[in-house]
């Protein structure tokens, strides 16, 4: 049985010193900044993903060894493997794999952790059931758990269901953290590629008090002029 020792040293053998410092200061790896103290192997992420399909039957005691590890790529690829085996697994597995990440969200700390599992674990969990525990994540004190509400409603939109995502960006509004503006941005921005009109009418009742890089995000997509015109509010 493979364990996380296993896939520890696999991804050593894509380790490169030199990028390693290029993403600890991409991520924001210093004092005082979000990703302080994350350390970095410098794997780029195709490599994460070769070592995750090869380890996706890792059984979720060993993913859990790799998710406490203070190494960023070793989190990843922990998340990684969890979105490979999260399709293939039944009811009872998808639901396991679903609270085991709610379980550890305190590892799954910063954007990209984020951006890679939370559409394809809760959000596709949360599909056709209850989402209270996205309002509740919206409003933690956790700005990782807070991007992950958002970055869930991904699997929704991609359905064509839009309101929780609509609904999530109002709670979100005052938020004081970049990472929260360009995260709803975002999530608005592909609410309007599948409906413009819907998202106008989203940023008619509140463009005005969006945070700029949230609403920047949001009106990407925008014929020049319309941009420039939200922009100004």
């Amino acid at each position: 049985m493979a364990t996380a020792a296993d896939v520890k040293r696999e991804l050593q053998k894509h380790a490169d010193a030199e990028k390693a410092k290029v993403l600890a200061r991409f991520f924001k790896t210093g004092k005082g900044e979000y990703g302080e103290g994350d350390m970095f192997l410098g794997i780029v992420v195709p490599h994460q993903r070769t070592v995750a399909k090869r380890f996706r039957e890792l059984p979720l005691a060993e993913v859990r060894t790799l998710l406490e590890s203070p190494v960023h790529e070793h989190r990843l690829t922990a998340l990684l493997i969890l979105t490979c085996q999260y399709p293939e697994a039944d009811e009872k597995g998808k639901r396991r794999i679903y609270e085991f990440y709610l379980w550890s969200t305190r590892y799954v700390n910063n954007w990209d952790l984020v951006d890679l599992s939370a559409p394809n674990i809760v959000g596709e969990y949360l599909r056709g059931r209850p989402r209270a525990i996205l309002f509740r994540l919206a409003r933690s004190k956790s700005l990782w758990e807070r991007r992950i509400a958002v970055l869930a409603t991904f699997a929704f939109i991609r359905q064509g269901e839009l309101r929780e995502t609509f609904r999530i960006a109002e709670l979100l509004l005052g938020d004081r953290h970049d990472l929260i503006h360009k995260a709803v941005g975002w999530m608005l921005r592909e609410v309007g590629k599948r409906d413009g009109e819907a998202l106008e009418d989203f940023l008619r009742r509140h463009a005005a008090r969006m945070p700029r890089t949230m609403l920047r995000y949001a009106t990407e997509r925008f014929p020049l002029q319309k941009r420039r015109r939200y922009l100004r509010l």
